[in-house]
C-alpha cells in the first residue's frame, strides 16, 4: 500500500465534486445524490462520512455512510454504501483499510452498528462484518445479504 492515501473526505473538501463524479461513474447513481450526501457531511449536517483511498491525486477506492442503501429494512440504519476499488488496485488491501477506517471514525463519532448490503460471500467477513438477515433491495427481484459491524 505503499504511495497510497487514505482520505476522510472532511478534511479534503476540494475532492467532493471528483469523488461525486467517481461515486457516480461506479455505481449509475446521479452526480447530485453523491454531492447532496457529501456536503452534508462536509458541512456537519450528519456524521455518516466518506471515505476515499488516493494514489496521488486519482481516486482508486473509496465508500460512504448513507441512512438506508436501498432496501426495505429501514430499521437497519445506518448503511455503508458505495464501495469500490478500481480493478487493476484489488487484492492490496485498500478495501479492508477503507472498511476498518469508516467503521473507527463512525465509532468514534457514536455511532455503531453499521449494517451493509451485499451479494459477496466471504468477504466482508474478513474484516469483522456479520451476516445478519436478507433484506428486499428496492425494485430488485431477488433479496440480497445484509451484513452488520457492531
Amino acid at each position: 500500500m505503499e504511495g497510497l492515501q487514505f482520505v476522510v473526505l472532511r478534511d479534503r473538501k476540494e475532492l467532493k465534486n471528483k469523488a461525486a463524479q467517481w461515486f457516480h461513474e461506479k455505481w449509475g447513481v446521479p452526480k447530485e445524490a453523491y454531492l447532496e450526501c457529501i456536503e452534508a457531511y462536509i458541512s456537519g449536517e450528519t456524521e455518516y462520512g466518506w471515505y476515499l483511498c488516493m494514489d496521488g491525486e486519482k481516486i482508486v477506492g473509496g465508500l460512504g455512510v448513507i441512512e438506508n442503501d436501498f432496501h426495505d429494512r429501514k430499521d437497519l440504519a445506518p448503511n455503508v454504501c458505495a464501495v469500490y476499488t478500481e480493478e487493476e488496485y484489488r487484492c492490496r488491501g485498500i478495501a479492508g483499510k477503507l472498511l476498518d477506517l469508516v467503521v473507527e471514525d463512525q465509532r468514534a463519532h457514536g455511532i455503531s452498528p453499521l449494517y451493509l448490503v451485499t451479494d459477496h460471500t466471504g468477504f466482508y467477513e474478513r474484516y469483522g462484518w456479520e451476516f445478519y438477515c436478507m433484506a428486499q433491495g428496492d425494485d430488485e427481484p431477488e433479496q440480497t445479504r445484509l451484513y452488520v459491524h457492531k
